[in-house]
């Protein structure tokens, strides 16, 4: 009998296979270089931003990201208060079309991909990095415009009043699931943190109420190792949950005014 021992694809090897993929689906890393001039603009965009837009001053507001600690694309950013009879929930939106001109090079680029493609090696961004990661980016203690949501909840998590603006905002802190979901645990939490999981509590107990089914399947890493890639599994934890419902919160209100207004593009399951 003859045992032959298996060679693994080395990292380069790996990669190089990688990029034979995003070349055949025309898939870029890189954007043009007219891209690259707007994007060298971008602090002259963020002026034209203030000066032509109804935006109010909302830096007061003491939000707060919570995502993937290796995280820089921060997108959403949660702040909660107590009001008689419920809940004020403020949910800040990343706003990068603050940044982009209206059918200029970066618009017709990201118009172009459509989404961010993850491989194994790395991802193939929607925006440029210094947009997605730095200028647009929630971080904390800079100023950024936002997309601001202000929903208005009854005691048992439902909404009563939702108002949204463009508005400048300021995260306080940039926290991951981990250590928000450790100092819940711990008692140390402020009631920020206290109140998105009593908020979460009760929006998954409305959303059991009404039939919905959220599926809390294991996240799923690709990890680089000695001989190639391994795939990571990790059961979600708590807050991770709970963080989920204030986006889906925001989701069902943006819905519903669109039905209103009858404009826009929702996605539909079909009744059981």
């Amino acid at each position: 009998m003859t045992v032959r021992a298996l060679r693994f694809p080395t990292q380069h090897e790996f990669h190089r296979g990688f990029n034979l993929i995003r070349t055949e689906l025309d898939i870029a890393d890189d954007f043009d270089a007219d891209v690259q001039e707007e994007l060298a603009n971008l602090g002259q965009s963020l002026g034209r931003f203030r000066a032509v837009t109804d935006i109010t001053d909302r830096r007061d507001i003491e939000l707060v990201t919570i995502d993937p600690p290796s995280s820089m694309d921060l997108d959403q950013a949660y702040n909660a208060v107590r009001i008689p009879g419920g809940y004020r929930v403020f949910y800040a939106i990343a706003d990068p079309a603050s940044f982009v001109a209206p059918a200029g090079p970066l618009d017709n680029a990201t118009r172009n991909r459509g989404v961010t493609y993850y491989a194994p090696d790395h991802n193939s961004p929607l925006h440029p990095r210094s947009l997605s990661e730095h200028a647009a980016s929630l971080l904390p203690d800079v100023d950024r415009p936002a997309v601001l949501w202000i929903i208005d909840l009854d005691d048992q998590g439902g909404p009563v009043d939702v108002q949204f603006k463009r508005a400048m905002v300021r995260s306080r802190a940039k926290l991951s699931y981990v250590e928000v979901q450790q100092q819940l645990d711990a008692g140390t939490a402020d009631e920020n943190l206290q109140l998105l999981r009593e908020i979460g509590t009760a929006r998954q107990e409305l959303e059991r109420q009404r039939g919905g089914v959220s599926i809390n399947l294991p996240s799923q890493e690709v990890v680089p190792t000695d001989i190639g890639y391994t795939l990571e599994h990790d059961d979600p934890i708590p807050v991770e949950n709970w963080n989920a419902q204030i986006s889906l919160l925001a989701g069902m209100t943006a819905g519903s005014m669109m039905l209103d207004a009858g404009v826009g593009l929702l996605r539909t399951l079909p009744p059981t």
